[in-house]
């Protein structure tokens, strides 16, 4: 993403909102906090404050930017918005998110909902469990 991006989804580019964009592009992770996303900036020497952070998030959650999951780590965590779907395995130890991607899965999904007569406009599956790492570590 670039500014235009920022400025196409109507939003003004400011510093605190090309540092943001930038920490979600370059992360070797897919999925941030708003705390981890500060903690990089501190890193980084940025003097941006956390209430900013926040604030920016959820202003390119609603730009479209980025998407907000809520897993049950009681934490939010942010993705930029690639614009495919892809669902989410979630450690409970360590917290570690693995994305994949299932047709079988999604067109039973579609299968179930046509029975009850729903048509899918949105959807999220989450698989919590242990991870290989953590189970060995057990």
């Amino acid at each position: 993403m670039d500014n235009q991006q920022i400025k196409d989804a109507g939003l003004k580019v400011t510093r605190p909102r090309e540092k943001i964009l930038g920490i979600l592009e370059r992360s070797g992770r897919r999925h941030l906090s708003a705390e981890d996303v500060y903690k990089e900036l501190l890193t980084n020497g940025d003097d941006i404050g956390l209430a900013t952070v926040y604030r920016v998030l959820t202003q390119f959650e609603g730009a479209g930017l980025v998407c907000r999951r809520h897993f049950e780590t009681g934490q939010s965590v942010f993705e930029l918005n690639s614009g495919d779907h892809h669902d989410h395995l979630v450690c409970v130890r360590c917290n570690r998110v693995v994305e994949f991607v299932d047709a079988v899965i999604e067109e039973r999904q579609s299968a179930i909902a046509a029975q009850h007569g729903f048509h899918i406009e949105d959807h999220s599956l989450v698989i919590y469990g242990v991870c290989t790492d953590c189970a060995a570590k057990a």
